[in-house]
């Protein structure tokens, strides 16, 4: 079980690498490219990232439009669980190899998507502390994030709540 006062790990080396690669428009397509291709066609973006929050776009155009003339909810959940999503592979970079999996996911849908969608996780520190645990104890740790996603008014279009699994990958002894 989580402690209930979120412990952030230092702001690393690591971490500031990671952020300026994500950060860098170049080094974002090309990483979405090599290992998100369906975010890459979509058009998703980091807008910004914290060790805190992290903010990702998706833009009504015709690859990510439905017949319905807004977008489409797949799309949608990308950019939502993408948001929290590079919150934990920022942490994950700060330390020892963990692996993170989506294990659960529940969207509520308020307003038609047009234009720009901006999805935002504030659950940079308990996905820190996640990891930090899972790292200490060995055992596995989820986190519920929510991403919410707002248009370009400010409307709540959708609110995702990701569930992501967390556990610390054993460290192989060096035979001497």
């Amino acid at each position: 079980m989580m402690s209930s006062s979120p412990v952030l790990p230092p702001d690393t080396p690591q971490a500031a690498a990671f952020r300026r690669t994500i950060q860098n428009p170049v080094k974002l397509r090309l990483f979405m490219l090599r290992s998100l291709p369906m975010a890459y066609l979509a058009g998703l973006r980091v807008r910004d990232v914290t060790p805190e929050q992290a903010t990702v776009t998706v833009r009504y155009k015709y690859l990510t439009k439905n017949p319905f003339r807004s977008i489409y909810f797949a799309c949608l959940s990308m950019a939502a669980e993408m948001a929290s999503g590079v919150l934990a592979l920022m942490h994950i970079s700060s330390g020892p190899l963990v692996s993170m999996l989506v294990t659960s996911l529940e969207a509520e849908f308020t307003k038609k998507g047009v234009g720009l969608i901006r999805f935002t996780s504030l659950d940079g520190a308990r996905i820190g502390q996640a990891i930090a645990e899972s790292r200490t104890t060995g055992e596995g740790r989820t986190v519920v994030c929510t991403s919410t996603g707002l248009d370009e008014a400010g409307d709540v279009v959708a609110v995702f709540r990701i569930t992501w699994s967390f556990r610390a990958k054993k460290q192989n002894a060096s035979p001497n």
